[in-house]
């Protein structure tokens, strides 16, 4: 693995990883291993439940009032200066 990721590595190194290696595909192993054909696929270990607000319609602000107060309206919009191309 090492070639192939084009590390240079000291003997030692070699020998040090070479024994985590094994360690990490023996515990990949005893996983795989596992008979969990009846256990249904999850993403998380833990029922998750939504913690945010019901939606409720609401009055907002006056759209006439906001823009009354933007330095520029452009068809019925805020209007703001290009990104691209222009200078500030």
């Amino acid at each position: 693995m090492a070639n192939l990721a084009r590390l240079e590595l000291t003997e030692a190194e070699v020998t040090r990883f070479t024994e985590q290696l094994a360690s990490i595909l023996g515990h990949a192993a005893d996983v795989a291993a596992l008979d969990v054909h009846e256990l249904a696929p999850t993403a998380h270990p833990f029922g998750l439940t939504n913690v945010l607000r019901v939606d409720e319609l609401r009055p907002s602000t006056d759209r006439e009032e906001v823009l009354s107060q933007a330095p520029k309206v452009v068809d019925n919009r805020f209007g703001v200066p290009r990104i691209v191309g222009e200078a500030p």
